[in-house]
């Protein structure tokens, strides 16, 4: 096995001797101002929202700030969860806007200061929805301090993998989403170097957010001469350790247990059983170790750009089936049982068995017996001979209408407006072709077309009504079996929603955007989409434009219902 480079650990170490990994775990158990050196949660955990780092002689030491200090008259100071190299790390309250946010702190003069303010303002430039946003950057009364989001609702990485490594579809989606956002940040000149399981969350949504842009590392100090293979690594360190439940290096960190020393990097399906072989093989070919695996020899992916074409290629991960627990058996109530009013019997005690009632076979009950059957078999005979009566007047009107109609030379006319035609849908697949994994609930889709009330398909949550500006739509694929006359499709929303109605032609599903065609669109919380010329259809999409505001303060799509007539 080839050996891998260790730029990804090296980039921050001063002295040359130990790797990042190890530097950060000292300088997470090293803090200043007579704070508890001991608090493994002070980086671990509350890295969250604050920043470890190393500590440096020579060094400004940190604003001597305490909890109810406020910043520009508006940021209230709450909690310090870190305090390390010079600068801390707050939570605190915009009180203009009235909500919490993360706010890191250092003095004017500090060796870093330049260089954390240029990378805050960089950062806040990108604007990019998967990264932890920054707020505001600024330089006042001999202080430098950058305010970023703090999302209470979140989860780190590290507390995910301290209760097991994460399910190949949630390991599938983090690497999709973190790769493609690092590639973004890339192309506009931005570097993260301190990718780490502190450094990604989970939000309430399922959307995987990376903090800390730039900042990270300018706090600390930390340069790459190679960036997209510093951040490349670190992405492949952190599929390997949601796949493993542990760090790919000798050294533990983040709660995690490291490799066994002497072992070198073995590949993830060698180190627990079960383990997916396409992500295994992707974690190999992340991490520096020039794509060798046990079993195949790929190219090794230097950049994030590399990894997110690497993942389109392979074949996408479903979510698993939702596990669904029977109901426990009905238990009827005392008063059900027809025991209401009477006397409880003890426990134990043997319920009584009540003999069925004796046959007819007396004289009188076989006289009875000969009595409803004759009555039944007149009942039948007269009952037939009424309907045979009913038939042929039914006939002769029928006659008498036809020649009448005849007569009046075809004043009315005999044809009747043909009622809509319901056409049953065969299946449905989620479409969304513009987002980093391909995929949006797929599980629930086929509850758009389902009898039961109440369920429904729902996208992701996004920060703006045109899906936070990061893709044009997404939809969901209809197929109605066969090519046919499509005359109206009706859709069902919760909120009002922009939509419009696709369809491809031919008997063949299209497997990009451009293979549908606009016939319809309209907007409601109940849509009928009526195409403006003869349709005739297999495939449909129902495609959303614009989804409705939640309680949340986030928008979110939800379709209930989806009818399709002739």
């Amino acid at each position: 096995m080839a050996e891998r480079s260790r730029a990804a650990v090296d980039v921050a170490d001063n002295s040359g001797d130990e790797p990042l990994t190890a530097e950060a775990d000292q300088a997470d158990q090293s803090t200043a101002d007579g704070v508890d050196q001991n608090r493994e949660r002070d980086t671990e955990q509350n890295e969250a929202q604050g920043s470890g780092g190393t500590e440096s002689p020579g060094k400004a030491s940190a604003p001597e700030l305490h909890s109810g200090h406020k910043l520009a008259r508006r940021y209230r100071l709450e909690e310090c969860v870190t305090r390390l190299d010079g600068f801390s790390s707050w939570r605190a309250v915009d009180e203009k806007l009235r909500r919490a946010v993360g706010v890191h702190i250092l003095p004017a003069d500090h060796t870093r200061a330049r260089s954390v303010l240029a990378a805050a303002r960089s950062s806040a430039l990108l604007g990019d929805p998967r990264f932890v946003q920054v707020l505001d950057a600024v330089e006042e009364n001999d202080l430098v301090y950058v305010v970023h989001e703090w999302l209470p609702d979140a989860t780190e990485l590290t507390a995910l993998l301290a209760a097991g490594p994460l399910e190949p579809h949630d390991a599938y989606q983090m690497v999709s989403q973190v790769s493609a956002a690092m590639a973004a940040a890339h192309r506009e000149g931005l570097a993260h170097l301190r990718l780490n399981p502190n450094a990604v969350l989970r939000s309430s949504s399922g959307q995987w957010r990376l903090r800390g842009l730039a900042v990270n590392a300018a706090l600390r100090g930390i340069t790459s001469e190679t960036p997209q293979r510093t951040d490349t690594e670190a992405i492949g360190a952190l599929l390997y350790a949601a796949l493993t439940q542990r760090w790919p290096y000798e050294s533990d960190a983040y709660g995690l247990s490291g490799l066994p020393k002497g072992v070198g990097l073995i590949a993830p399906d060698q180190v627990r059983a079960g383990i997916h072989r396409g992500l295994s093989e992707l974690a190999m070919r992340a991490l520096a170790n020039d794509g060798a695996t046990a079993s195949r020899h790929e190219s090794p992916c230097t950049t994030p750009e590399e990894l997110v074409k690497a993942i389109s290629e392979m074949p996408r991960i479903r979510p698993p089936e939702p596990v669904f627990t029977a109901p426990p058996d009905y238990q009827r109530t005392t008063y059900q049982q027809g025991s209401y009013g009477r006397q409880t019997r003890h426990p134990g005690e043997t319920q009584p068995v009540l003999p069925p009632p004796p046959p007819l076979q007396s004289r009188t009950g076989k006289a009875l017996k000969w009595a409803v059957s004759a009555l039944l078999i007149a009942a039948l005979g007269l009952g037939s001979w009424q309907l045979a009566d009913a038939l042929m007047e039914q006939g002769e009107k029928t006659d008498d209408t036809n020649q009448t109609q005849t007569t009046d030379g075809n004043d009315k006319s005999s044809e009747q407006a043909k009622p809509d035609r319901p056409i049953a849908i065969q299946g449905a697949d989620d479409f969304d072709p513009f987002g980093s994994d391909g995929s949006e609930k797929p599980g629930d889709v086929g509850k758009v077309y389902d009898t039961t009330p109440g369920t429904y398909w729902q996208t992701d949550y996004y920060l703006g009504a045109k899906f936070g500006n990061l893709k044009a739509g997404v939809g969901v694929i209809l197929d109605l079996g066969k090519v046919q006359d499509v005359g109206k499709v009706t859709v069902s929303f919760q909120g009002s929603t922009a939509v419009e109605l696709r369809a491809a032609s031919g008997d063949s599903k299209p497997a990009s955007f451009d293979g549908y065609t606009k016939v319809a669109e309209g907007t409601g919380t109940t849509v009928p989409l009526t195409p403006e010329k003869e349709l005739k259809a297999r495939y449909v999409l129902v495609w959303l434009t614009e989804l409705p505001l939640q309680s949340n303060g986030e928008y979110r799509g939800r379709v209930i219902d989806v009818k399709v007539t002739s």
